[in-house]
This record gives structure tokens, sequence and C-alpha cells, in this order.
């Protein structure tokens, strides 16, 4: 059985133990340019939460799985919305710690690494929608990840959710609902901030320093 209790686990924790893991949260130095703001992000969620209800239509084991670190809180800020407008609030969340990336696209982690938190790992899906949530998709393979590591765990059925698509995707794995796709230059980097990690909500443009 899933525990909805044990599977909620709120972004400050997240917030804490990533830092001390050693991950880099300093920015990469750059350009940067807004492309969108908290009030147009707002919106586009809007939208995004809209497409998730209408796939969600009389489901009612759902859990919706946020890829740390800024998809978690996008999932969280999803599920509110899902819970105001739609009526949808009892769905559980779920966040996986999936590392590729540094903020900068360095590759870190060439086998895309997932953490397991230990309470997950007799967790069974079997019977649930699961949507997935991230901030930008790349070239896919944190989500092929998360996608793997769900299947593996018997969910019925798995849907992909970012707020960014940039459109260069590699490898078999789609984004089924989009927030905003956007086609930049190759050395060109989105960068989502998204609280607690950073201050202000929106989406920049950095033209890192060559």
């Amino acid at each position: 059985m899933l525990d909805k209790n044990r599977l909620v686990v709120r972004i400050g924790h997240w917030v804490n133990l990533i830092s001390k893991g050693g991950d880099d949260l300093e920015k990469p130095a750059g350009e940067r340019f807004c492309l969108y703001d908290t009030q147009q992000l707002g919106t586009i969620l809007d939208s995004m939460a809209c497409q998730m209800a209408a796939q969600l239509t009389a489901r009612e084991k759902v859990v919706i799985v946020g890829i740390l670190r800024r998809g978690a809180p996008l999932a969280e800020m999803l599920h509110t919305r899902l819970s105001q407008n739609f009526n949808l609030g009892n769905f559980s969340l779920l966040h996986l710690q999936i590392k590729r990336y540094a903020d900068d696209l360095t590759l870190r982690h060439p086998e895309t690494r997932l953490t397991e938190n230990p309470e997950h790992a007799s967790l069974d899906l079997s019977g649930y929608s699961v949507l997935v949530v991230d901030d930008v998709m790349y070239r896919g393979h944190s989500m092929l990840r998360a996608v793997e590591y769900l299947a593996k765990k018997q969910a019925a059925e798995i849907r992909t959710v970012v707020l960014v698509d940039r459109g260069v995707t590699k490898l078999p794995v789609r984004a089924d609902i989009v927030g905003v796709r956007l086609d930049v230059a190759p050395m060109d980097i989105i960068e989502c901030n998204v609280p607690p990690y950073e201050d202000q909500f929106k989406i920049e443009l950095l033209r890192p320093d060559r």
C-alpha cells in the first residue's frame, strides 16, 4: 500500500539535504535575459494544471513526482493549483533526487545518478497514474531515468510534465505537458529560477562567459 503521509516531503528539507551533499548552488557567470517573469509563469502554470486535470479525469489513484532540484517545488505548485482550481488535491507527492548536469550544463554524473529515498525501496505504484515534473527538458536523461525507475515500481501509467522544453531531446522520451517551448542557441542555457532555490520565480536565458 502507498502511504500518502510518508510520501509528502516539503522542499525546505531537500534544500538543506542537497546543500550538505555538496551540490553547487552558485550560478554560472554570464549575461542574463529574463524571458518570463513571475506573473507570466503563474499563467503558464495555470494552463499546465488545466492540462493535467484533463488527463486525470476519473482517476483516483494519482502520484505527482517532482525531480529535484527545481522540479520538486514546481510539482508542489501544480499540486496546489489542482487542489484549489479543480478540487483534485487528494493526490500524493513524491520527490526523486536525480543528478546529471551542473547548472552550467557541465556533465557531472554520466550514469544519471538517482539516489533512492530508503522509504521508497518497497514502493508499489500498481494501479497509480504518475505525473513526473521537471523544470527543463534538455537531452532527456533525467526524465528517462525517472520514468524507468517508476516503471519498475509498477506504475499503471506515466506522463511527463516540464516547464520548459528545449526541443533537443536525444533519448526516447517526450514531454506530454509543456509550459513553454524554447529554441535557443546550443551554447545558451535556460535557467528556471524557482523558490526556494532562488528568490524570484522566473525563466532566464544565460549566455555564459566564453
